[in-house]
């Protein structure tokens, strides 16, 4: 009997450990000082960006609280436990890039633009260059 019960609780422990680091790279994470935010889910590839439904389920998309337009994430490719490669684009399709997206060991998110377009957002009708690396905090 109580092999039974270590043996339960032992596959609860590991489910539940499995189920927290599946978790990284789903959700809304937000930068408070350029009023930005990704919302994503890396692993089913299913966000419907928000009245524009016509670009389907994608991995998920970067917004900002400021400007309506949307950065999607057309791929994305989970490559170890802390970092995602993502190729991202307007919602235009006129610019697009390489970046990846890091959570970091205090439990931040990292998103580094590599290769290709800077990321803007348009704040009071002037183009803000969002930085190459920018912060992110889980919501």
């Amino acid at each position: 009997m109580k092999k039974i019960i270590i043996s339960v609780l032992v596959a609860f422990f590991t489910v539940s450990a499995n189920a927290q680091g599946s978790s990284i790279f789903k959700g809304y994470i937000y930068n408070g000082e350029y009023q930005v935010y990704i919302n994503m889910d890396l692993y089913k590839n299913n966000i419907t960006v928000p009245n524009q439904e016509i670009y389907g389920e994608l991995p998920g998309y970067f917004g900002a609280n400021r400007d309506t337009r949307k950065w999607l994430f057309t791929s994305a490719e989970i490559t170890d436990s802390t970092t995602a490669k993502l190729e991202i684009t307007n919602d235009y399709g006129s610019e697009d890039l390489e970046a990846t997206l890091k959570r970091l060991p205090n439990g931040t998110y990292e998103l580094e633009q590599r290769e290709g377009s800077t990321m803007k957002i348009a704040v009071n009708r002037k183009w803000v260059k969002i930085p190459k690396k920018i912060i992110f905090t889980k919501r």
